[in-house]
């Protein structure tokens, strides 16, 4: 059995790590000299270099794919946005052409009225439009104008293209207008190329009017204007009333029908004007269907409103 010699001494591993140390500095030396002098450490680290490089790309990939994600989602974020508020500023900015061509179509449209007072030298008052009745049965305006403001029962309501109708009760604050082209509604007309008389009647259509017993004797042709005539003073004659669009025999065959397209705009516009020159008579008095030989054929209210 062999005998146990004890520890190593120190000296001999102290020695020993001192050889390892000195042979390791040499093997730097040498490697430092060799590759200063040659060169082929460098070329060796840059072959490595050239084999790590697709380890390396390959290790950093989740990184660069993570950082590419982050800023897509932020661009796609951002673009968004400005999405967003291009959009917010286009509705705004359509929305204030919009409100720009609607000033300036009702300033066209007054200054048309106007325009039309001055060239006719009329004594007129603008009035706003609250609200209209078109029914069939019921064809009126109300106005955002009344006794406060000088309205009269009676007044004359004209656009800048013609007669609208009349003014058939007044409150403080708003008054009422019936249309020409209400059923209750007739007014005295003349033929502006030749003068012959007629009476015009509401149809319940803001489109239409009746001529109703013109003789087929009378000089009257599609085609020719039609005015207000003056007589009976509800209306100032000379205001146009509308243009013949039709002629056809009525049912006895005796006279003639005609259908008139009102010169006004009825169904449009938010102001009208009144003439302030009150008619001589207010409205409510009836006008006869006129026949041969002046007889009455049945009775058509002017205006059947109470003042």
């Amino acid at each position: 059995m062999p005998s146990y010699a004890g520890p190593p001494s120190p000296r001999l591993g102290d020695a020993a790590g001192t050889l390892r140390l000195l042979a390791y500095l040499a093997l730097a030396v040498t490697l430092v000299v060799l590759d200063h002098r040659g060169g082929w450490l460098h070329a060796a680290r840059r072959q490595a270099g050239v084999v790590a490089e697709p380890l390396r790309a390959a290790a950093s990939l989740p990184a660069t794919a993570v950082g590419g994600a982050g800023e897509y989602v932020g661009t796609v974020a951002r673009l968004a946005r400005e999405n967003r508020r291009l959009r917010q500023e286009l509705l705004v900015a359509q929305a204030r052409m919009a409100r720009m061509n609607t000033v300036a179509a009702d300033n066209a449209r007054l200054r048309m009225l106007l325009d039309a007072a001055q060239r006719a030298r009329l004594d007129v008052q603008l009035a706003p439009i609250l609200d209209v009745d078109l029914d069939p049965t019921r064809q009126r305006l109300v106005l955002d104008a009344g006794r406060g403001d000088g309205v009269r029962v009676g007044q004359s309501v004209i656009d800048a293209r013609g007669l609208l109708g009349q003014v058939t009760r007044v409150g403080p604050l708003q008054s009422d207008v019936l249309l020409l082209t209400d059923p209750d509604h007739a007014v005295p007309v003349a033929i502006a190329r030749n003068g012959v008389r007629l009476v015009a009647y509401g149809t319940g259509r803001s489109d239409r009017l009746t001529l109703e017993s013109i003789p087929l004797s009378s000089d009257v042709r599609v085609g020719d204007v039609v005015v207000t005539s003056g007589m009976g003073a509800r209306f100032p004659p000379g205001f146009p009333v509308g243009r013949i669009v039709r002629l056809e025999p009525d049912e006895s065959r005796a006279f003639l029908r005609g259908q008139v397209q009102p010169a006004a705009q009825i169904d449009r516009g938010r102001e009208v004007l009144l003439l302030r020159a009150a008619p001589a008579h207010p409205p409510g008095r009836a006008l006869p269907r006129l026949r041969t030989g002046g007889l009455a054929r049945g009775p058509a209210a002017v205006s059947r409103a109470t003042p």
